[in-house]
């Protein structure tokens, strides 16, 4: 049976505890589903080698170096903000129990715990414009950044595993039949006999342009790997139902089964562009793929990134055991008759290439206009058009 990829940093991190292990008396403290999802994203070992929250050391290496204290790449951090009486109390605590704070379904019961090891100040602004290569307010990556509380608390974390009632290790049974975690979409390709899995990155639907990329990467690769990204994103952005709808019609149609994986990822969008590009390649490795298609402005937002800042930051990086793959984008050439992309076409100019922008997308189905079907299935239009407001407002 073929080995996959290794893990980012050796080893896949794997971290649940019994829920009658934790001290029903521990500070507690009540998360949005944001922060929920990237503990258990840091237990599953999607972020792997992390085992929790980074402590000061670390923290500070990520973002004056993108690299953690010992030298390893990772370039976003992943940290819990506390206000002071928060950390004070962390402070005087071995441990910090976590409850959702609007999770209907978990009966108000811990869903984790956390072992405290650091509790810091940090400059937000100077820590802001390091990751995000900017200092404008009006950036959604900078701004979160700095409204965060003014305390970070670095500690491991743990998830309440199998051997409670109330919950399972299981991602799929906290987010439906699409989530897999590491340990699972590696078994799947390992299964499959895959010698070589190409990631696809979104947090958009398909449209054919997007097809013909990864239909592209199956006549190189042995699977594909598509992880869409589900979680918080910005205005104007497509809902999650709407994604996830569109892929399910998209590959029930016009895929093979058998060379496709189809998993959802669980974070916010940071809009980091190029670090973030090294983050989800990391992700990605971890799922078990040995390579990750980076677009034009992958991760980007506005034009506070180089189109190819995404591209140039993997040169930093060259240890990385996931190898990005550098598609040109794909577009309907009227003159080819086809889609053919900037190494195959001659043809230039908006006489001869037809491209489905967001902003076009976002102009059809508000007046609820199908696009012509060369540029989006019908089946997948007629997804989008179900929703009253298929767009995050």
């Amino acid at each position: 049976m073929p080995a996959v990829t290794r893990p980012h940093g050796g080893s896949l991190t794997n971290n649940f505890v019994d829920i009658s292990k934790i001290d029903k008396d521990l500070f507690t403290l009540d998360v949005d589903i944001g922060l929920r999802k990237e503990i258990e994203n840091i237990s599953f070992g999607i972020f792997s080698p992390l085992k929790g929250f980074l402590n000061e050391q670390d923290f500070l290496n990520v973002v004056s170096k993108g690299r953690l204290a010992n030298d390893l790449p990772w370039t976003i951090p992943i940290v819990l903000d506390a206000d002071e009486e928060e950390a004070k109390k962390a402070k005087d605590s071995s441990q910090i129990a976590f409850r959702s704070s609007n999770n209907n379904n978990d009966n108000n019961q811990i869903f984790a715990v956390m072992n405290v090891e650091d509790v810091y100040s940090f400059d937000k602004k100077a820590s802001a414009k390091s990751v995000f290569q900017t200092d404008d307010p009006v950036h959604p990556g900078f701004q979160k950044f700095v409204t965060m509380k003014d305390k970070l608390i670095g500690g491991k974390v743990s998830v309440v595993g199998p051997s409670s009632s109330s919950s399972s290790s299981s991602a799929n049974s906290l987010d439906g039949k699409f989530r897999l975690t590491p340990s699972e979409s590696r078994k799947k390709i390992q299964d499959q006999g895959w010698e070589s899995t190409v990631a696809f990155q979104t947090r958009n639907v398909p449209h054919v342009a997007h097809e013909m990329l990864q239909k592209a990467a199956l006549n190189i690769f042995d699977g594909l790997f598509i992880n869409p990204l589900i979680g918080k994103k910005k205005k104007g952005d497509f809902k999650d139902d709407v994604i996830l709808n569109s892929y399910t019609v998209l590959i029930d149609n016009y895929y093979p089964k058998s060379r496709i994986i189809f998993s959802t990822l669980h974070t916010e969008m940071k809009y980091a562009g190029p670090r973030e590009a090294i983050h989800h390649a990391i992700m990605r490795q971890n799922f078990g793929c040995s390579h990750i298609i980076i677009g034009r402005d992958h991760a980007g937002v506005g034009n506070y990134y180089s189109p190819f800042a995404a591209h140039e930051i993997f040169k930093d990086y060259p240890e990385l055991e996931i190898k990005p793959i550098f598609f040109p984008a794909f577009y309907f050439c009227k003159k080819c008759q086809g889609y053919v992309n900037e190494r195959t076409c001659p043809h230039e100019g908006s006489d001869f290439r037809e491209e489905l922008s967001g902003t076009k997308m976002r102009k059809m189905f508000s007046s609820g206009e199908l696009p012509p079907s060369h540029l989006m299935r019908p089946e997948i239009s007629k997804v989008i058009l179900s929703y009253s407001e298929p767009f995050v407002e």
